[in-house]
């Protein structure tokens, strides 16, 4: 069999090697492995530093595994090389800004994609609404025009959330629905809220869109197992609602100083997770069990294999109370929410 050097540190490699290495790494990705899947990856990128899959395989599993930043570097790499479909990219590069709450970034982004003249005719109307959406975020609503009072009665739109199914689409009818008077939608959204059949991740964007909108009628949530009936212009900010949680100040006290990069991490994770569980109190377990899962859950993606009961211990909890709130983890992990 014919074998060739690599340039670097001659090592051999046989045919076929970097197709293997994203083969493996893919399917440790699918499998929800994700150290695994970013060492097969990374080793993929060394033989083969322009195979774009490579690249979208190495963002996705480090934002699956909560290194959102490292996702963030990744795909400008790509943009900056300008590897894969430069458009797509965008795309994928625009969503991780809007997980990290960058929409400084986002607005930036997109006008320069405006000025230079990138965007393809049908893909125009998709970045503008994302731009005003951005800066929407960004001002805090206090430079846009103001939304009109409630008062009216006009009759309803037309509008079927249930056919939004990507991501890309959802956050874009979120962001058409937070420039305009969401009165005559409300039926449809309450519609949403109440099914069975709705993303936890939209919903949560809806309810903030009554928030932000000041709906204060009684409003039926239900998200996985829990039903409840919240009155929307009463429910905390999502920031503050993550932060009320506890979570987040528990693990900072035992692993920020000592490990900044897995703080980062695992609070990313947390914030994920409570994404989807907004407005609900913590459905399972206390504070310290979900602390417990959580620093557990993310040592866990870097290949170690400490048992539950050890964190369950550093966190004050008991250990049921933590495997009760891993199993809950372990399914909210198979709706996480995707970038692309």
């Amino acid at each position: 069999m014919k074998k060739r050097e690599s340039n670097e540190d001659n090592v051999i490699l046989f045919p076929g090697l970097e197709k293997r290495l994203l083969e493996k790494g893919l399917d440790y990705l699918k499998q929800r492995k994700y150290r695994d899947a970013i060492q097969f990856l990374e080793q993929a990128l060394e033989h083969d530093p322009e195979n774009s899959d490579v690249y979208v395989g190495l963002a996705l599993s480090n934002y699956e595994a909560g290194n959102t930043h490292q996702a963030k570097e990744i795909v400008a790499e790509m943009l900056r090389s300008g590897l894969g479909d430069y458009i797509q990219v965008i795309d994928m590069y625009l969503m991780i800004l809007v997980q990290l709450n960058e929409y400084k970034e986002v607005v930036a982004t997109i006008e320069a994609l405006l000025e230079e003249r990138e965007i393809p005719a049908d893909k125009h109307e998709h970045f503008i609404t994302m731009l005003e959406f951005g800066k929407r975020m960004l001002n805090g609503d206090k430079e846009m025009e103001p939304i009109e009072s409630f008062e009216k009665e006009p009759e309803e739109e037309e509008l079927n959330l249930f056919d939004y199914k990507s991501p890309n689409d959802q956050v874009m009818v979120a962001a058409e629905l937070a420039k305009v008077n969401i009165r005559p939608y409300i039926e449809k959204i309450k519609e949403y809220i109440v099914s069975g059949e709705g993303h936890p991740f939209l919903k949560t964007m809806l309810l903030n869109i009554l928030k932000e909108q000041e709906y204060a009628e009684e409003t039926l949530v239900r998200k996985f197992d829990w039903e409840e009936s919240f009155n929307p212009s009463g429910i905390p900010e999502l920031k503050e609602y993550i932060e009320d949680s506890g979570v987040i100040q528990l693990l900072s006290r035992e692993i920020e100083s000592d490990d900044p990069v897995l703080f980062e991490n695992v609070q990313r994770l947390v914030e994920r997770y409570l994404f989807l569980v907004y407005p609900f109190e913590l459905p399972i377990g206390k504070a310290s069990a979900w602390a417990a899962a959580c620093h557990f859950t993310a040592n866990e993606y870097y290949g170690f294999e400490d048992p539950l009961e050890s964190f369950a211990e550093i966190y004050d909890s008991e250990a049921e109370a933590a495997e009760q709130v891993l199993d809950f983890i372990r399914r909210l992990e198979e709706i996480s929410y995707p970038i692309i």
